[in-house]
Parts: C-alpha cells; structure tokens; sequence
C-alpha cells in the first residue's frame, strides 16, 4: 500500500492515529501550545513517563532535531516528542527541522505505528514560517520510502491550512 499524506484542519489531539508527534521543548515536561494540549488530552501519566525519560545533559530529555517516544495514554498508542529549532537562533534552521521530522518517522516506524499526525513543528512559538516548515515536511516525506500508511499533518489554523495545503500540493492523498 502507499504511503498516504494528507493535509488536515483540526485539532491533533482529536486525530485517531496511532502516533501523535509532540512539538516539545528539550526537557520534555509539558508546556504550552500543541505540547500543553497533547499533555492535557494524554493525561497526568504523560508527564510521568517524560519524567521517567533519560537525561541526555544539563535536564535535556530530547535534543534538538532527535526525537523520544512514550505511551499516549488517554490519547494514541504512541506520543512522539521531537524539538524542533528556534528559528532566529539556528545556523541550519531548514536541516534540523527536516532532521526532527525524520528522525519522529523513524521512532515511530520503530514502535510499529501505521500512522502518524504531526503538528507544525516550530511554527509557533519557535517562529519558523508556515511555508519554509511544509517545505521541509515535504522534502523529508520524499527522502525515503517510510514504512508507514498515512502521515497526516494537522493545523489548527484556517490560513495556516492553506499555507501547508498550498506547498504539499501534489503529494497530499486527500484533503
């Protein structure tokens, strides 16, 4: 079967997806934004098992561009949590989201999820534009052949949406 990718408006944390990918900050311990509400939605048990993830260095959980996977809890079977740039601040800002992308597919594919949503990553409070970021998912999406049966990205905004909607394209399955 082939790998479907679709561009939704909605809320993630209302996706049945076996995988829901978490913009999170490097010490994974909830925040505000998608990471509050995917938090909110899994329940008290997420933080828990973040809590639970090893320290890397200095409270960072999951660096920059990597990606660490717990139980979704009360939301899917699997949250993937992934730090994505600061846009002002990194020297390779497209890279490294294009890094955090594929390296969420891959924790994903590792625990066996079919399917995955993803949020904006570091399109909100990191600052990356809508444009630069679907052109990143975009060119991680074509990179590889992903084990996978849909990726779905997920915006909650309408204009927000169009802008990703736009730049997929030709390569989203559905609407």
């Amino acid at each position: 079967m082939a790998l479907k990718i679709s561009v939704v408006r909605g809320d993630i944390t209302t996706q049945r997806v076996d995988a829901i990918v978490n913009a999170a900050n490097e010490q994974c311990l909830g925040g505000g934004g998608v990471d509050g509400a995917i938090h909110r939605a899994a329940g008290p048990e997420l933080l828990e098992a973040c809590k639970d993830l090893p320290v890397l260095y200095e409270n960072v959980r999951c660096a920059t561009g990597a990606a660490v996977v717990t139980p979704g809890f009360r939301l899917c079977k699997y949250i993937v949590h992934t730090v994505g740039p600061v846009y002002s601040r990194s020297s390779d800002p497209h890279g490294t989201l294009e890094k955090a992308i594929a390296a969420s597919l891959r924790r994903a594919i590792t625990v066996g999820a079919r399917t995955v949503a993803f949020p904006a990553i570091s399109c909100g409070a990191y600052g990356f534009p809508h444009d630069e970021a679907a052109n990143c998912a975009m060119n991680v999406m074509v990179q590889e052949s992903w084990d996978l049966d849909e990726v779905r990205f997920v915006l909650n905004d309408h204009s927000d949406y169009q802008i990703w909607r736009r730049v997929a394209g030709p390569m989203i399955s559905e609407f």
